[in-house]
This record gives structure tokens, C-alpha cells and sequence, in this order.
């Protein structure tokens, strides 16, 4: 660049000797002429004299700039090393296949805008322009999806937490956040995590009614959710755990027959429930339930279990009470209702003064 700026005061100088070279003298015997002459001579070395000069100086300046570029070169990449290595590549953003280059090593993932125009000048000296033009708005691209999805991701943080918030709240607070799920479903239909606290909503909202219609019809809602959540994820322990309340709820009002198959259903989910998360006591208090019920269960219910089913399920008091101890044991005095358990078992084995 020093070059070309100072070539025009190069090329005038040498236009200049070439005109006062050309120009014709036919006085010269005269003396005026030969004055004239001589002070032409004279400007004529000045200026040879300058553009030697000019040319020394260029000359230092070419040697300062190879002297000076490698170590500039060598910062650069340096220092966008260096943000490199500051910065976490998204996986989207691994799967791009970049050209390998001398000037890419050390290309920084998520450029700034002031990054970009100062890699731009570097990059075009040695690499492929348009390429690199190309894969920044890929780039572009990729941070603005990461920027909408960690927002999205928020959102569905802040839902999750106001459905935990409203589950230990009043029946207001409770109702309130069963309306709230109910909004957001059509955008998080589809996650596990939404969907069976969606059927614990269901839960609370069965609990709090009075009216049979509506309990069932919270039950069975509550079902189709949880199940929608483990088909989505198999190893969602809470989505077992809510389909297989949802099962003990509606078995409180069906035929006998769908009684015994909800029964079978609420045993082989709670069961994985447990087998995925074994340190909830609130799995064996409904396992506690469930061994209590099935012990309970009446002559024509075992003959119509044993029908359907080949064999009915089994269950003893014995094995409710331990169930019940073990969530003592767990979590002392972790629910009344347990305690009311505890006292039924202990009275059905003969344990009246214990329960």
C-alpha cells in the first residue's frame, strides 16, 4: 500500500526529467541560455535527489512490514486461539465441515461483528472468501436457532416450576395451575417432563372434586397423559408412577372386570417406577395400597381375575405392612394416611395392641 501511494510522486518526477530532457535549447552560445540550462541541471538533481530519497524510504518500510507481518500474523492467530478455546461449540455446530487452512485453525465459532470484519481482511489474503462468507451466516444461523431454543427452554423451566409451586399450594393455587397446564399443552404436548406433571394436575383436580362424572373423567385424562409420557420415554419414572395413580383412581368406579385389569396395570408400572427410582417412599406407600387391596379382594373378584387373567393377582397383609414400614423407615412420619395403614394391618393380623 506504501508502494502505490507514493508510485504518483515517483512517476511525476520521472516526467518531469523526461520533459526538461526533451525541451530544446537554441541559445546555447548565449549566456542567459546557459543559466537557464545550468538551473534546470540543478532542479533536475534535486529532484533525483529526493527520489532517492523516496526510494530509501520505501525501502526501510518494506523491510519494517516483512519484519513486522509474520509476528502480526502470528498474534492474530494467537489471539483468536485463544477465543476459541474460551468459547463451547454447540453440537449443531460440530456437524459443519469446515476447509482446512492455514488461517482457519484458530477461526473463532460465534464471531462478533467486529470479529468478523477483522478476520474478513485476514481471511481474504489467504483463503477463499465466499467460502468463509458462506459458512458466517451458517454460523449466524446456528446462534440464532441456539438463542430461540435455550428462550424456548426457559419458558418450559418456568412452566415446570410453577406446576411444582402450584401442586404443593392451596386448592386455589392448585386449580390455578391445572388451568395453566392446560394453556400451555398444545406447545409442550409433547414433552415427558410437562406431560405427567400435566396428569399429577389431573390428580389434583380429582382429588378436589366431589362429583363422580368429573372425578372419572379427571382420572382417565390423567391416564392419557401419563401414558403419552412413557410412551415418549420409557424410563420416565414419574410417568409410571402418575399412569399407575391414574389406574387406582378409575379402578374406584369401574365394572369389576376393568377394576381387576387397572389392577394389573397400577402393579406392572408402579413396579417400574420403583425398579427406576427406588428411593421415593411415596412408590411403596402405593405398593403398601395395592398389596392391602389385593388381600382384600372378594370370592367373585379373585373368580373373575382368575378368568381374564389365568391367575389372580396376589398380595398379603403381611407383605402391605412391610410396605408401609419401609416408607416409615424412609421418611419418618412421612403421611398420616400411613399411619392409618400401618394401624389396619396391624389390627387384620391380631396386632391390636401395636396398631
Amino acid at each position: 500500500m506504501l508502494l502505490k501511494r507514493n508510485r504518483p510522486r515517483y512517476l511525476q518526477g520521472l516526467s518531469e526529467i523526461w520533459s526538461s530532457v526533451k525541451e530544446p535549447s537554441s541559445a546555447q552560445d548565449n549566456q542567459g541560455a546557459v543559466l537557464i540550462l545550468q538551473g534546470r541541471q540543478l532542479q533536475i538533481l534535486d529532484k533525483l535527489g529526493s527520489l532517492l530519497k523516496s526510494v530509501e524510504e520505501l525501502k526501510e518500510e518494506v523491510t519494517f512490514l516483512k519484519e513486522t507481518l509474520p509476528k502480526l500474523e502470528e498474534q492474530i492467530r494467537d489471539e483468536l486461539r485463544g477465543k476459541n478455546d474460551a468459547r463451547k461449540i454447540s453440537p449443531q455446530h460440530k456437524g459443519i465441515k469446515r476447509k482446512k487452512s492455514e488461517t482457519t485453525k484458530g477461526a473463532v465459532e460465534y464471531p462478533s461483528s467486529e470479529e468478523a470484519e477483522s478476520e474478513g481482511g485476514y481471511i481474504t489474503a489467504h483463503t477463499d472468501t465466499e467460502l468463509e462468507s458462506d459458512e458466517e451466516r451458517g454460523l449466524k444461523h446456528l446462534n440464532a436457532e441456539n438463542a430461540k431454543v435455550t428462550e424456548e427452554k426457559a419458558e418450559l423451566l418456568s412452566v415446570l416450576h410453577q406446576a411444582d409451586a402450584g401442586h404443593c399450594g392451596s386448592e386455589s393455587e392448585k386449580q390455578e395451575t391445572f388451568r395453566m397446564m392446560l394453556v400451555h399443552e398444545e406447545k409442550y404436548g409433547n414433552t415427558v417432563d410437562f406431560l405427567w406433571r400435566l396428569a399429577r394436575a389431573y390428580g389434583d383436580m380429582f382429588d378436589m372434586t366431589s362429583d363422580v362424572e368429573e372425578k372419572k373423567n379427571y382420572a382417565a385424562n390423567g391416564k392419557s397423559f401419563a401414558g403419552k409420557a412413557v410412551q415418549l420415554e420409557e424410563s420416565s419414572a414419574e410417568g409410571h408412577r402418575w399412569f399407575a395413580i391414574m389406574c387406582g383412581y378409575l379402578s374406584e368406579y369401574e365394572s369389576v372386570q376393568d377394576k381387576i385389569k387397572n389392577g394389573y396395570l397400577f402393579k406392572e408400572h408402579l413396579d417400574k417406577a420403583i425398579e427406576l427410582d427406588p428411593k421415593d417412599p411415596l412408590q411403596y406407600y402405593l405398593l403398601g395400597r395395592w398389596c392391602y387391596a389385593v388381600s382384600q379382594l372378594s370370592w367373585i373378584e379373585r373368580k373373575v381375575a382368575a378368568t381374564l387373567f389365568g391367575n389372580p393377582p396376589t398380595a398379603t397383609i403381611q407383605e402391605a405392612l412391610q410396605n408401609f414400614l419401609k416408607v416409615e423407615e424412609m421418611h419418618p412420619g412421612y403421611s398420616k394416611y400411613n399411619y392409618v395403614f400401618l394401624a389396619k394391618c396391624y389390627k387384620d393380623l391380631g396386632k391390636k395392641s401395636v396398631a
